[in-house]
């Protein structure tokens, strides 16, 4: 008669599921902690840019304060588009890394399983 020794029992169940499982959910929360720290920054930009503006238009007074107003609009929404862009740049880009370090780690435990599937199957 075999007895089960369930402290390897214990072992085994943590490196084949919880260790993989932790090891993403870090990935996942550095991951989501980048997006929203990127999000922020992000709107905080816009949210200064709008202020700024109304604050430019609030100090028109005459007709040359306006058309310097509007010919300074043109460099604003050209500084907004290239905040977009690198904005955008910049999420694809954790995107992309996210995405390599889930494959990697996916992988990773993919081969740890195998081994571990190999041994018990040589051990039976």
């Amino acid at each position: 008669m075999r007895t089960f020794n369930t402290n390897e029992m214990t072992q085994q169940f943590d490196n084949l599921f919880m260790a993989p499982a932790r090891a993403y959910m870090n990935l996942s929360i550095d991951y989501s902690e980048k997006l929203l720290n990127a999000q922020m920054d992000a709107n905080k930009a816009y949210f200064d840019t709008g202020i700024a503006q109304m604050r430019q238009l609030m100090s028109v007074k005459d007709t040359d304060g306006l058309r310097s107003y509007m010919e300074g609009q043109q460099k604003v929404a050209k500084e907004l588009v290239e905040r977009v862009k690198g904005d955008a740049d910049k999420v694809v880009s954790l995107q992309q890394d996210f995405l390599q370090k889930s494959q990697k780690l996916t992988e990773e435990n993919v081969k740890q399983a195998q081994a571990a599937a190999s041994k018990m199957s040589k051990t039976a």
